[in-house]
Parts: structure tokens; sequence; C-alpha cells
């Protein structure tokens, strides 16, 4: 049993290839990369790589496949998981982002093989980073369940009423799919079979998804201008326990407390700091991974 993962990356050299590092060592069969901007060094060590295959989004790319390159970034990442599911050369293909990583305690291949033939798509949950540590704690996805709301507001004391899960990005995690299938669409969350929304499909505990979201307060702030016009923090969003998404959680702190108001969400929200590690433990929400990233990184591709 085959697995790959496929991702349409806009990042440093560094971080395109611990994505792909990564996801070799956890035992994929192929790694594709469509570089939404080209890095030179990361694509040439991509390319070497035999598991590897990397596509440069050029005009002319998007030309030949959809006649004008779309304006929306997860259009075009939607369309390069699409192109890829109908040719892969593997029997199962998530599609994920370039700041994800597939967390498992046994193989992954192994756990594809045990399913039944019936399941054809399986969702991994997400657990978000705890910014500025070790890089090994994560918090861990709240079920939508009639409590949510209290848990939330006992972790987060000052922002928590305003949040629906206590995550920066999305809970609705990612799916691998069979490629087995026909007329099959990936969208990011989900997939569809001839409308047919996620056919066959599972959620497995064991299989998560540690998501990178912010790795320290800097790395938050650079990104933080283009998730709320266009990215995980934009106005059409889903609402929160009051009415209130992300969006205007944050653009209403800005305007009222501006970046010193930020630096406060950011610190109870995201920060890996003892007070949150300990009331995520209370609330069974703690979770530890040790991602290695360098060092897989170092093995898969010396050169860099």
């Amino acid at each position: 049993m085959t697995w790959g993962v496929v991702a349409t990356v806009k990042a440093d050299t560094k971080a395109i290839l611990q994505f792909a590092a990564y996801h070799l060592d956890a035992g994929a069969h192929r790694v594709f990369v469509y570089l939404d901007e080209d890095d030179e060094a990361a694509r040439l060590a991509l390319k070497a790589h035999p598991k590897c295959r990397v596509t440069r989004c050029t005009q002319g790319y998007w030309r030949k496949l959809t006649g004008k390159r779309p304006v929306k970034h997860q259009v075009r990442q939607t369309r390069n998981a699409t192109r890829v599911y109908v040719r892969a050369d593997v029997d199962w293909l998530a599609h994920i982002d370039v700041d994800e990583f597939l967390v498992a305690n046994e193989p992954i291949n192994a756990m594809l093989a045990d399913l039944p033939k019936h399941v054809q798509t399986v969702r991994a949950r997400p657990m978000e980073l705890l910014a500025g540590g070790n890089g090994t704690a994560f918090k861990a996805f709240v079920p939508p369940l009639f409590w949510r709301h209290s848990v939330v507001s006992r972790i987060y004391p000052t922002f928590g009423p305003q949040l629906r899960d206590g995550f920066m990005s999305h809970n609705s995690g990612k799916l691998f799919a069979r490629t087995s299938m026909d007329e099959v669409e990936f969208r990011i969350h989900n997939v569809f079979r001839n409308g047919e929304k996620n056919p066959g499909e599972v959620e497995l505990n064991k299989l998560r998804l540690a998501h990178c979201h912010a790795t320290n307060w800097a790395h938050w702030m650079a990104a933080y201008r283009f998730r709320v016009t266009s990215g995980s923090y934009r106005s059409d969003l889903a609402a929160g326990h009051d009415g209130m998404n992300l969006h205007s959680v944050l653009t209403g702190i800005e305007a009222t407390k501006g970046e010193p108001g930020l630096r406060r969400f950011f610190d109870e929200v995201c920060m890996d700091t003892p007070a949150l590690r300990t009331r995520l433990k209370q609330a069974g929400l703690l979770q530890r991974a040790d991602l290695g990233l360098d060092e897989k990184t170092a093995r898969h591709f010396p050169q860099i």
C-alpha cells in the first residue's frame, strides 16, 4: 500500500525541503511539490530525489492547464491536487500544505492497508503548534460538542469567549483519498466524486495533522496581513460562539489596541508558556510530537 502527498507551496528553501523530507521519512512513496513561486535551490534538490516530483507553476503552466493563472491561491492549490490525483502512482494521496505534517505512531501505509475497501477517504484532524517553544508541544482539536465553548473559555480566559475552538487556523483537518476513484476533485479540506462529498469517509484518531501555523511572533506577524485579507483569517469564514469570526476578532483588536493588542492575543492563544501547557493538559488537549525536521532534511537532502 503506497501513499503520497501533494502541496502547492510558496515558502523558503528550508521550509519546502523540510516538508518533503519529513514525509519521505514517514514512508511516502511520492512527494508532489508545485512551486507557486519558483525556488531554484529547492527545485533542483527535489528534482534530484527519486521519490519527489516538482513543478514550476509559471504563467505558461497555467495557460496550458486552465487558460490563465487563478487569482485565489486556494483555487491554484485544488487545481494542482486534482491534476496529480488522476495520474499519481500511489494508492492514496493526501492534499496538505507546506506547514502541515502527518503524524502517526505506526506506519501510515499499514494504517491505510488495514482499511476496508468501502473506505475511500480518510480524515486527519489537526493539532496546532504552540509558538515560540521547542517545537514539540501542540494543542489538540476540540470536537464540536455542546461544552466546547466552556472548555475554550477556561483555556483562554481573556480571548476564549470570542474563539470558536481555540485554533488560529482550520480545525477541519485534511484528507487522504484512494486514487482508484473516477471523476474526483480536491478541495482544501474535502474531496468530491461526481458531486458526492468525501465518499466512504472515516476519521482516524491515530493519524494527526501537525500544523505549524505560527512558529513565533515574528513568523505570525509576517503572515498576518495576507491571512486577514485572503487566508485563514479572511472575513467570509464561519463565525464563533458569539457570532464573530477570527477576522472580526483580530481586526477589532487591531483597530482598538493596535499591535500591542495583537501581541497580547498571540501570547495568550498561541505562545508556548507553562500556563498554557497546564491548562491544555488539564483539558486533555496537550499533545506532543518531535518532528525532527532538521535531522530529516539533512538525511534526505544532504546537498543543501
